[in-house]
C-alpha cells in the first residue's frame, strides 16, 4: 500500500496508535508490530526496514540479537521494526513473505527491497545507511578515483561522457538492486581519457591487497549496457579468483560450491606471509578454472572462524599452512587430509580426486552409540543411512539440539510415543542432534525441533510434521502416514489404522 494510498488511513491509525518510537531502543529493543501499527509505521516514517520472523525459527534467533545490536547502532539514521508472521498472517501475505526471517526495506511507503546479505550487525547497518542514502558516490577528480580504488573491498566505477547520458540510470538502477557493493561514477573528460572510454563503460576494480599475477587488477565490461547485464557481470566477478571470506559475506559466497582455505589471514599486520599462502593457492586454483573446472574458491582467517572448523573435523591447527575444505551449496563437505605443500601438489592432488568424483564426503558425526533398550533410538550421521534410510521400516526422526527449550518440552511427549510403538517392528522412532552431528539432504532444518516421518518405501520424500507436540497428535499423525498396521502397547497387539 502506498502512502499516497494510505494518507487518510495513517491518519485515524495514528490517531489510535501513536507512532512507535522506533529511534530509542529499550530492553525489547526493536518494535513488534501488529497490521495496524505497521500500516501507521509504513506511511509515517520516511525509512523503515522490518524483519518477518515466526516463533521456533533457528535462523530467527540467530538474527535477532544482531538486527538488535543494528538497532542501536542506526540510532536517528533509519527505523527498525520486526511482525511476527504468526500472529499477523496477513502483512506477510500482501508481501509474499515465504522464508524466515525476511528482512525488507519500505521507503515512503513503498517496498523498497529485500536484504540478501549476512546475519551480521555491521552488515545490516552498512546496507540499511546505504538504503537511506542511496545516491551513487560521484568521482569529481583522479584524487578522489584512487581514494575510492584504494579501498579493502572492490569497486564497480560506471564512466559517462556526460549526467544525460542514457546509461547512467541503468547504472544507478542496477547500483539498486545490489545495495551491498561499492559503486561510484564520473563524468570527467580527463579520467574518461585515461580508461580509453568514449561515451560510456564500467570499471570493476579489485582490492590493492587482493591484485596478484594470475587475474588482472581491473575488469571491464563488455556489451550493451542494461540493468540485467551490469547486474550479471558484477555477481559473477566482484569476489575475483579467490576472496576473503568473513562473517559477512559466507552467506554470498556459499551460494556456489565453495573451496575455502583456512590460516592466519591477516593483510594488516603480516601482509607478506598472507599473500604468500593465497598466491599458492591461487597457483592451483587457476590451472583448473582454465581447465573449464566449476569451483570458487576463498581463504578465511582461521581464529575468526575457529567456531565452524569443527564442522570438519579440525579440531586443532598447527603451522602456517592452509587447512583446505569443500563444500558444495548440497551441504556435501570434504577435507583435505594430505598437509598442504608449498609446491601446490597436495592441493593440485586432492582437487583432481574431487572432480573426478573419487573424493569421499566427510560427515561431522557422534560416535554410534551402543545398543539399549531405549523405546527412542539415537541417530548419528554414521548410523543414519543404515537405520533411517532402511527400506524395511518406516522412521519417524526428531531432529535436536541440546539446548533448545522447546525440545525438551517435546522430550517427554515424544518418549510416551515411542513406549507405545515400541514393541511395532515395522517402525522406529528416533532423534538424532543435529548440531553435533551433519544432518543429509533432502531433510531441511530451519529451528528446532524439526520432525520427519520417512516412510519405507519413500525414503527419498521424508514428510515435514507440522503437528502438535503432545504424543497423541503424533500418533493420529503416523495413523495416517503409516505403511502399515501400527501395533501398539505392551501386548503388541495390531490395531487398524480406523481404530486408533
Amino acid at each position: 500500500m502506498s502512502c499516497t494510498l494510505c494518507t487518510s488511513l495513517a491518519v485515524a491509525l495514528l490517531w489510535l496508535h501513536p507512532p512507535v518510537t522506533l529511534v530509542t531502543v529499550p530492553a525489547d529493543r526493536v518494535p513488534l508490530l501488529d497490521g495496524s501499527t505497521f500500516q501507521a509505521q509504513l506511511c509515517s516514517q520516511e525509512m523503515l526496514a522490518v524483519m518477518f520472523i515466526i516463533p521456533r525459527c533457528g535462523e530467527c534467533m540467530r538474527l535477532t540479537p544482531e538486527y538488535e545490536e543494528a538497532a542501536i547502532r542506526l540510532q536517528g539514521a533509519g527505523g527498525l521494526a520486526k511482525v511476527d508472521c504468526s500472529v499477523t498472517p496477513q502483512v506477510c501475505g500482501q508481501y509474499s513473505v515465504a522464508r524466515y526471517p525476511t528482512l525488507m526495506t519500505f521507503r515512503n511507503g513503498e517496498q523498497a527491497g529485500t536484504y540478501e546479505g549476512s546475519y551480521s550487525a555491521a552488515s545490516i547497518v552498512r546496507y540499511i545507511r546505504k538504503e537511506s542514502n542511496p545516491n551513487s558516490h560521484e568521482i569529481r577528480s583522479l584524487e578522489q578515483l584512487e581514494t575510492f580504488t584504494k579501498d579493502a573491498d572492490a569497486g564497480i566505477v560506471g564512466f559517462f561522457e556526460d549526467r544525460r547520458n542514457p546509461n547512467l540510470p541503468r547504472f544507478l538502477r542496477a547500483e539498486r538492486s545490489l545495495e551491498i557493493y561499492r559503486f561510484a561514477f564520473t563524468c570527467v573528460p580527463d579520467i574518461l581519457d585515461m580508461f580509453n572510454i568514449d561515451k560510456a563503460g564500467i570499471v570493476l576494480f579489485r582490492p590493492a591487497h587482493l591484485q596478484s599475477k594470475f587475474e588482472n587488477s581491473t575488469l571491464r565490461f563488455s556489451g550493451s549496457i542494461s540493468v540485467t547485464q551490469i547486474k550479471k557481470f558484477i555477481q559473477r566477478n566482484i569476489f575475483g579468483l579467490c576472496p576473503i571470506m568473513s562473517l559477512e559475506n559466507r552467506r554470498t559466497l556459499r551460494q556456489k560450491d565453495l573451496m575455502t582455505a583456512f590460516y592466519n589471514v591477516d593483510f594488516k599486520n603480516n601482509p607478506r606471509m598472507t599473500s604468500y599462502w593465497r598466491n599458492r593457492i591461487l597457483m592451483v586454483v587457476k590451472k583448473f578454472h582454465d581447465a573449464g573446472e566449476k569451483l570458487n574458491c576463498a581463504i578465511a582467517d582461521r581464529r575468526e572462524f575457529s567456531f565452524e572448523l569443527s564442522e570438519y573435523g579440525i579440531e586443532t591447527m598447527s603451522g602456517e599452512a592452509p587447512a583446505i575444505v569443500i563444500r558444495t551449496t548440497k551441504g556435501h563437505k570434504y577435507v583435505m587430509r594430505e598437509a598442504f605443500t608449498r609446491d601446490g601438489q597436495a592441493l593440485e592432488r586432492f582437487l583432481s580426486q574431487y572432480f573426478s568424483g573419487k573424493l569421499r564426503r566427510y560427515f561431522r558425526s557422534q560416535p554410534i552409540p551402543p545398543k539399549n533398550n531405549s523405546a527412542v533410538q539415537v541417530i548419528v550421521a554414521d548410523n543414519f543411512n543404515d537405520i533411517v534410510n532402511n527400506q524395511e521400516t518406516d522412521v519417524m526422526i526428531n531432529f535436536y539440539a541440546p539446548w533448545c527449550a522447546p525440545c525438551q518440552t517435546l522430550d517427554p511427549e515424544y518418549k510416551d510415543l515411542a513406549e507405545k510403538l515400541v514393541h511395532d517392528p515395522h517402525l522406529v522412532i528416533a532423534k538424532m542432534d543435529a548440531t553435533s552431528n551433519d544432518v543429509p539432504a533432502p531433510y531441511e532444518i530451519t529451528g528446532f525441533p524439526t520432525i520427519y516421518f520417512v516412510p519405507m518405501e519413500s525414503k527419498h520424500a521424508p514428510t515435514l510434521y507440522k503437528g502438535d507436540w503432545h504424543a497423541k497428535d503424533i500418533l493420529g499423525f503416523l495413523q495416517d502416514e503409516s505403511s502399515h498396521r501400527l501395533i501398539i502397547g505392551s501386548s503388541g497387539k495390531q490395531r487398524e489404522k480406523t481404530e486408533l
